[in-house]
């Protein structure tokens, strides 16, 4: 690999996610009666969100106002999704955030861009790379913690020891985009209807 892990991401990220964006943006004007995001965004937070950004721009909602609409509420990654796209990584979203990140979790993304999100999420301690810690947490997300402590470990050593490529007990994000491209069913629980 010749870049790191943090540069790869956020190079393939800035440029998947700009063309993404854009081309989102340019479709989320109401037509025939249907919600835009700005729409779904600003019923957030009506007192917050104007209506015309000329005079504050820089608006942001808060996580927990995110993690209580309906598309996430029952998502045990609910609180991990919206951070992974809140560009100062507490969970205020802007409008910007906030169209990236649906226009991520849309049926019509590309698998690279998903991929780079999914890792993003399931990376708890945000080092650029799937540890264990990282697997137990997402496990016992996955499970309700209905896993006893011991299959919870064992579960985590046997995804590693198939997934890791380069044998440094923990996934990088090519560890992590080579095991679910072996995944058929990456692309059709990744995602959130709005």
């Amino acid at each position: 690999m010749t870049g790191t892990a943090p540069s790869i991401v956020h190079e393939q990220h800035q440029s998947a996610s700009f063309h993404l964006s854009t081309l989102l943006r340019l479709s989320v004007c109401p037509h025939n009666g249907e919600t835009s995001l700005h729409g779904r965004y600003h019923e957030l937070a009506p007192h917050l969100v104007p209506m015309d950004y000329t005079n504050d721009p820089d608006v942001k909602i808060p996580l927990a106002l995110i993690v209580n609409m309906p598309e996430l509420k029952e998502n045990p990654f609910r609180n991990r999704i919206v951070e992974s796209f809140s560009e100062d990584g507490q969970g205020n979203l802007s409008f910007n955030d906030f169209v990236d990140m649906f226009s991520v979790l849309s049926e019509m993304a590309p698998r690279e861009l998903k991929a780079i999100y999914a890792f993003k999420i399931y990376d708890f301690n945000v080092d650029n790379y799937i540890c264990k810690e990282d697997l137990e947490q997402t496990l016992n997300r996955l499970t309700k913690e209905e896993l006893t402590p011991e299959e919870v470990i064992l579960v985590c050593e046997k995804a590693i020891e198939e997934a890791d490529l380069d044998g440094d007990s923990k996934l990088s994000f090519a560890d992590f985009e080579n095991m679910i491209s072996r995944a058929p069913d990456f692309l059709s629980t990744f995602h959130i209807r709005i």
